[in-house]
């Protein structure tokens, strides 16, 4: 079985990184409205993967785009959210003070929006998937793509439901660290994916 997508997925996704967002957003929750709102940002970031998973390529054909296409447009994405990562940023982290603002104002919306989306799953997360489902030949091989969905939905989870005790533990040091090094896989991944679009779209690249 390959796993790569699903280290990819969690280089991207790094649902550790994102533990100060949640407990910023959810600082004087109580403790069921931060269990509730756990289990929907994790429901939520495997719902997403799993239905680019699923119909992500249809979606393609229907606008008109090819995958060679998309996949180096997804690398070079994928590229920028690396670069991020290795600044100590998180890959996703593109929320706007009035979405911020909006958040905090509507506490059951918190866990889809920003922290599933932009957050968590944004348009590198959804590019990703798209390109490995291309590749997926088998019903297994995608079944086998939309089960990373649900280990990423369990890994985000469980950084958040140990939200508290991992900020302690690590620090914003150690977050910085980790997120570094998931920038730095990050990083060769997207070149991967961009050489394989580049070389579909221009064949001599080969030669």
């Amino acid at each position: 079985m390959d796993f790569k997508p699903l280290i990819t997925l969690l280089a991207i996704v790094n649902p550790l990184a994102i533990v100060p967002f949640f407990i910023h957003y959810t600082q004087g929750f109580s403790s069921a409205q931060r269990k509730r709102t756990i289990l929907v940002a994790a429901f939520s970031a495997f719902t997403v993967i799993a239905i680019c998973a699923i119909i992500g390529l249809q979606i393609l054909e229907f606008f008109g785009i090819s995958l060679a296409s998309f996949q180096v447009g997804g690398g070079l994405l994928l590229l920028t959210s690396a670069l991020s990562m290795l600044n100590a940023q998180p890959a996703e982290a593109k929320v706007t003070q009035e979405e911020m603002d909006d958040a905090a104002a509507a506490r059951t919306s918190v866990a889809v929006v920003p922290l599933t989306i932009p957050l968590l799953t944004g348009p590198a997360a959804m590019s990703t998937v798209v390109i490995y489902a291309d590749q997926a030949k088998t019903f297994f091989q995608h079944a086998a793509l939309v089960g990373y969905g649900l280990v990423i939905g369990l890994a985000t989870a469980i950084c958040f439901a140990a939200a508290k005790p991992i900020a302690r533990f690590l620090g914003q040091t150690g977050i910085n660290v980790m997120t570094r090094l998931m920038g730095l896989i990050l990083a060769a991944l997207s070149v991967e994916v961009m050489t394989a679009g580049l070389i579909k779209l221009f064949p001599a690249l080969v030669g």
